[in-house]
């Protein structure tokens, strides 16, 4: 019978779709990655930030900042301070949370210890804080860590 056309699609037709499919998905997916690293970054930052002005609070109101804790281990008095921060669970970037007192060779910072970043993504992280170099400014790496310091 003539003038009936085909219905459905050819086996080639099929792979080339699923071909590109399968291209824009092995494309999409890393830059997906890297937004989310991105945006960890930028709660790691606000969240640093955020404790390191809760613990100044604390200081203002008491006249000195707690004593040292381990990592993991929330601060003496910080809990009405640090209300909405879980010092148990780990940092959206890896790690412990940690408060230095004394240590490091600085008065006061909050610290991450251990995170899951290299030294190159904690460097952009504190671009985002601070001046991108871990040596310098308020921003800086520690012994297994880094820390932001509030009084040095």
């Amino acid at each position: 019978m003539h003038g009936q056309g085909k219905s459905g699609f050819s086996l080639v037709e099929i792979m080339i779709v699923s071909s590109i499919i399968g291209l824009l998905a092995a494309l999409g997916i890393p830059a997906m990655n890297h937004a989310g690293i991105r945006t960890r970054n930028r709660i790691f930052a606000a969240e640093i930030t955020a404790a390191g002005q809760a613990f100044v609070q604390y200081a203002l109101d008491f006249g000195t900042y707690p004593p040292d804790t381990t990592p993991s281990r929330m601060p003496s008095g910080m809990s009405g301070y640090l209300r909405n921060a879980d010092w148990t669970e780990d940092t959206v970037i890896g790690g412990k949370w940690d408060w230095d007192n004394g240590q490091f060779g600085v008065s006061a910072a909050v610290s991450v210890y251990s995170p899951d970043r290299t030294t190159e993504q904690m460097a952009k992280i504190d671009g985002i804080i601070d001046d991108g170099n871990l040596a310098t400014g308020q921003f800086r790496a520690r012994t297994s860590g880094y820390m932001y310091i509030l009084e040095e």
